[in-house]
């Protein structure tokens, strides 16, 4: 009697095979294939089950076990493995709803959507094309195409701007901005790849600064490409101008952390009439104004004033929890110092001690400044009061995490750093093909609600089994039941049929 056999193999692979027992030895009668799926598995089961039943002609304890004529084409096939298709189509779908496709090259796009299922060098990319969807890019075309993809930076953004407006009904009253650092493994300096502040902590590597442009909704309108060395602040105007001037804006407000505020850069935006909100420094006050915003919060949970600068407005707010955060912190670094001021000889640069001709003090001074601004948050605007009100102001500012959102996107799951390229032109490649996995990427977490990792998890569960019929030796696919979880999450993303 023929029965049916799982044994693993390699890796996490499985092998079905049919067996029969002579003399109580196991004799291997048919090997149907191997899998490493459980799509796969339950396929090569079925085959299995189906082999059995039209070589021994045995009828099935139940009706509804009985095989039907796919069963008796599963048991003329043998199991070549499987592609991913179904994921290959949705996210060429969000593609072609965005307007990438209307690039014309399709290697480019290949790359773009490859970076988000499985992040990896360009040429491993078009490896893993074919082996995860069955595309075939030749090696050689990638060199003779890749430097005409450079122009396509402004075209891209205009496409995705285009896009932006009009499935997020962005009309640029509110742009948000941040900068981040991409580093290199290497140790070598040019002039684009510099060593710098790094927020990645690789401050002994060179790098490059990139200032993104979000919606308020955290999808990227726009990027830019600085050298590693430039000062974060001095990005924001060029980024603004620039941006403003592609597109013709013509009401403009920009959104910016605490880093972008200085008086050249105020002076510059109010010059080029573009309303501004940004993070304030408060710790740069002088004591006067430190003590009339003091008073006027009165440690009122959720209270907030007004007051006006040569910066533009200041709004200043007081949070009973941030309150209590920022106690716990200073307590902390004070209790420090005065444990480093107890060993003189380990005393190092902290805050709260102050050394006056080599003598190490608590800097009461600034304890006193510190004590003062607990719980007190600021923000600069240019705009009055009948335009936007304080509790607007601080909301939108509090959206500017949307930019650290796609940042952590960025880095994180489509692996845009540590870079690998040494070339300005093919460093700027990378940039772009990230930027564009990066719109694809949002796009889907912003309108499903779900992370793009857990989105390619599920999309992956659906796969296209590839038979060959050993008959007529054609290849076939049969594709795994689309689930109703993939249905829902996908039906959110509304594509165009």
């Amino acid at each position: 009697m023929l029965h049916v056999r799982v044994i693993k193999t390699k890796g996490d692979s499985k092998s079905v095979q049919v067996c029969h027992y002579r003399k109580g030895k196991r004799v291997i009668f048919k090997h149907i294939g191997s899998g490493s799926t459980e799509q796969q598995i339950t396929i090569l089961l079925e085959m299995a089950k189906v082999f059995i039943a039209d070589h021994t002609k045995q009828i099935y304890l139940f009706d509804e076990q009985q095989p039907n004529e796919q069963d008796v084409l599963l048991s003329q096939c043998t199991y070549l493995g499987s592609y991913y298709t179904f994921l290959y189509d949705i996210l060429r779908a969000i593609q072609h709803h965005i307007g990438y496709t209307l690039l014309t090259d399709t290697l480019l796009n290949d790359l773009t959507l490859i970076r988000i299922i499985e992040p990896a060098s360009k040429l491993r990319s078009i490896r893993l094309l074919q082996t995860y969807f069955g595309i075939h890019h030749r090696r050689q075309r990638y060199y003779e195409s890749a430097p005409k993809w450079l122009e396509l930076k402004q075209t891209v953004e205009k496409q995705t701007l285009k896009f932006a407006k009009a499935v997020y009904s962005f009309d640029f009253s509110m742009v948000f901005y941040d900068v981040t650092t991409l580093y290199f493994e290497s140790f070598t300096s040019d002039d684009l790849r510099k060593t710098g502040f790094s927020k990645d902590g690789k401050v002994q590597q060179p790098q490059i600064l990139v200032g993104l442009l979000v919606t308020p909704e955290g999808f990227p309108v726009g990027y830019h490409v600085f050298s590693g060395n430039t000062f974060e602040g001095h990005t924001l105007i060029p980024v603004v101008q620039d941006f403003i001037k592609k597109h013709k804006v013509k009401h403009f407000t920009v959104v910016a952390d605490a880093a972008m505020i200085s008086n050249d850069n105020i002076q510059a935006l109010k010059q080029e009439a573009i309303h501004y909100i940004v993070g304030a420094r408060l710790g740069n006050l002088s004591s006067d104004m430190l003590t009339q915003i003091d008073k006027a919060l009165k440690r009122e949970d959720g209270k907030n004033i007004r007051l006006e600068t040569d910066k533009g407005f200041l709004i200043c707010s007081f949070s009973k929890k941030r309150y209590n955060k920022d106690k716990h912190e200073m307590d902390k670094q004070i209790d420090k110092a005065k444990n480093l001021m107890r060993q003189p000889s380990k005393i190092k640069k902290v805050k709260f001690i102050k050394t006056d001709n080599s003598k190490a003090s608590l800097n009461e001074e600034l304890i006193t400044k510190t004590k003062m601004l607990l719980g007190v948050k600021g923000y600069y605007t240019d705009m009055t009061a009948d335009i936007i009100d304080n509790a607007t102001i601080i909301k939108n500012y509090h959206e500017l995490y949307r930019v650290e959102q796609a940042f952590r996107v960025s880095k994180n799951d489509l692996k845009t750093r540590p870079i690998f390229h040494f070339k300005s032109h093919t460093i700027q490649l990378h940039i772009l093909i990230c930027f564009m996995a990066l719109a694809v990427s949002k796009h889907i977490e912003i309108k499903t609600g779900v992370s793009i990792r857990e989105f390619i998890t599920q999309a992956k569960k659906i796969t296209d089994a590839r038979l060959m019929n050993q008959i007529n030796k054609k290849e076939i696919t049969m594709r795994v039941p689309v689930t109703k979880e993939i249905r829902k999450i996908i039906a959110k993303l509304n594509l165009p049929h």
